[in-house]
């Protein structure tokens, strides 16, 4: 197992300092990772993609679109700061996505090994008070308050949109052959569309981002043990995918930790 890449923010132009922890493991049945993950404490943002595809496609696609997504937004939320409105973040974080869509669907278009490939993604811009969180697809992001676990994103997938209708049980939901058809991603069409959200946050809180490869083999009962165990970010990314690998592993399992330190006081 990859050992947790770790690392506190140095933001402290507002009320929450961050720290980071992230782990990307192949799980128990996959050779290879089609996970990306990555982190920038400077910046408080965190991105995670889940590559899908054959040959290495998946591989590419969740690459492409972190590095592309870095780089964009990246460079643009180096130069507004922290505290940029967040309408400017949110027309910001479309832009990048729009390029990295663009880029990942032009290079399976060019090699015929790559047709087909795309990824979900997800991932979360924190600022002193807030976060904006963006997703295509079914990769998530929870946050624990106060010992409350809350997921704070709706798959774009065609289970969830069954379950929207009314159409299934969440009984029969997790008995599901349909379980990992995506109904938006990034790469396969010539537009989409990131969701995105605005939350404040609050001391205490614990952000989880992560691929399918965790929540489709660990409860949200499972999740919320393992985030409240009395340890660091990295030995909870840890726990995180050891279950779910004790679980199945039966995909690639992604996780990303951000954790909101308390306010800080001038002086």
């Amino acid at each position: 197992m990859n050992r947790p890449d770790t690392s506190p923010s140095p933001q402290e132009d507002g009320a929450r300092s961050w720290e980071f922890s992230a782990l990307t493991h192949p799980g128990r049945v996959r050779a290879n990772n089609e996970d990306a993950v990555a982190f920038d404490p400077a910046l408080g943002l965190a991105i995670l993609a889940d590559g899908m595809g054959g040959y290495n496609g998946g591989e590419v696609a969740s690459g492409m679109a972190l590095a592309l997504l870095q780089a964009s937004f990246g460079r643009w939320l180096a130069h507004a700061g922290p505290s940029a409105p967040a309408r400017a973040v949110r027309r910001a974080l479309q832009a990048g996505t729009d390029e990295a869509n663009s880029a990942i669907l032009e290079a399976g278009q060019a090699n015929l090994q790559l047709q087909g490939m795309g990824t979900t993604l997800v991932l979360a811009a924190f600022g002193p008070q807030r976060v904006v969180i963006g997703h295509i697809g079914d990769s998530r992001c929870y946050r624990l308050r106060r010992g409350q676990l809350e997921l704070l994103t709706r798959d774009h997938s065609l289970l969830q949109e069954q379950l929207d209708a009314g159409v299934i049980t969440p009984q029969q939901a997790a008995r599901s052959p349909h379980r990992n058809l995506v109904t938006r991603a990034l790469g396969i069409e010539r537009s989409v569309n990131l969701e995105m959200h605005e939350h404040s946050t609050q001391p205490g809180d614990l952000y989880l981002l992560c691929s399918d490869g965790l929540s489709e083999m660990v409860s949200d009962a499972q999740l919320s043990t393992l985030l409240l165990q009395n340890c660091g970010l990295a030995q909870k990314a840890l726990l995180l995918v050891a279950m779910a690998n004790d679980n199945g592993g039966r995909d690639n399992i992604s996780v990303v930790l951000a954790s909101a330190g308390l306010a800080r006081t001038a002086g």
